[in-house]
């Protein structure tokens, strides 16, 4: 099983919007120097709607290449086609990646049986460890807990990353699935509590700009050691919450470009973080210690 703090990665981009590989290259590299414990490439901090099916899959085998096994990497393979994401899915496997992250299908608004569905078709159709992601606030649809329940008895659906931030949710999900369901908190403000209750990590936007840190209360909060896990994350709030003060991956991906890390390109629709917000995130980058 995936564990730990694992970094919802951004894609680098050149102010015309081309993916940086060389960036894309140093900051795998500035993930493994710190003690991130996986990648998640191509999530949706990755731009992943914005990407094409050709890039998509470049970049996940890019980053599979440049871990090298050193690290897990997931791949984000999620799309609102049961078709589409049947053929993300592929190329995640064909490139190598150690599991795959499906988004509940975003817009069409399926019921929960087609939920279900969906899910049991991509895990029939590529044999990988597949992990559900619901996020509620982004996709219009809210993948209930029964539903989750029952896709956990397909052999290679090994786990969920629930982005409600709803603790209660999540306990009540680990006693339904069981502690072989992987279940990962998609919310870094209510990240430690989740973990304290007995997740198995975090995906996480702020293990972007503070992976050391994130690493290190992870361990603690995974351990049951509050004393220790609380004092970080208290240090990294100031991140949890401000990363979110426009549309994910704008803050984050100005903080990078503000530690040196990545130009400063994203692609339209999403625009650079605007100036009003400068200073909110630098202070909390400056809470964190990362700047």
């Amino acid at each position: 099983m995936i564990q730990g703090s694992l970094v919802a990665l951004v894609t680098p981009m050149h102010e015309d919007g081309s993916v940086d590989t060389k960036s894309l290259a140093q900051l795998v590299e500035f993930h493994i120097e710190n003690s991130t414990d996986g990648i998640v490439a191509v999530g949706t901090t990755g731009e992943s709607a914005t990407l094409d099916e050709k890039e998509h899959c470049d970049v996940v085998r890019m980053v599979v290449e440049m871990v090298a096994g050193r690290i897990p990497v997931i791949a984000g393979t999620g799309s609102n086609s049961t078709r589409e994401a049947i053929e993300l899915t592929r190329c995640a496997k064909q490139a190598g990646a150690d599991a795959c992250l499906l988004v509940t299908p975003y817009y069409n608004k399926p019921t929960q049986e087609g939920l279900y569905l969906h899910y049991k078709a991509v895990a029939e159709a590529v044999d990988i460890p597949q992990i559900l992601y619901n996020v509620p606030g982004r996709t219009a649809v809210d993948m209930q807990t029964a539903t989750v329940v029952r896709l956990s008895s397909i052999p290679n659906i090994v786990g969920v990353k629930e982005a409600t931030g709803d603790v209660a949710r999540a306990k009540d999900i680990l006693r339904q699935c069981g502690k072989n369901f992987a279940l990962y908190s998609g919310d870094d403000a209510t990240g430690m509590e989740c973990m304290l209750a007995g997740c198995h990590g975090v995906i996480s936007v702020t293990s972007n700009v503070a992976p050391r840190a994130m690493h290190e209360m992870c361990v603690a909060a995974m351990a049951g050691d509050r004393a220790t896990a609380s004092p970080i994350n208290d240090r990294l709030m100031g991140l949890h919450t401000k990363l979110f003060v426009e549309a994910n991956p704008i803050p984050v991906k100005w903080a990078l470009y503000e530690m040196g890390l990545i130009p400063r390109g994203i692609r339209l629709p999403l625009t650079v973080l605007s100036e009003q917000q400068h200073a909110v995130v630098r202070q909390a980058m400056q809470q964190a210690g990362v700047i």
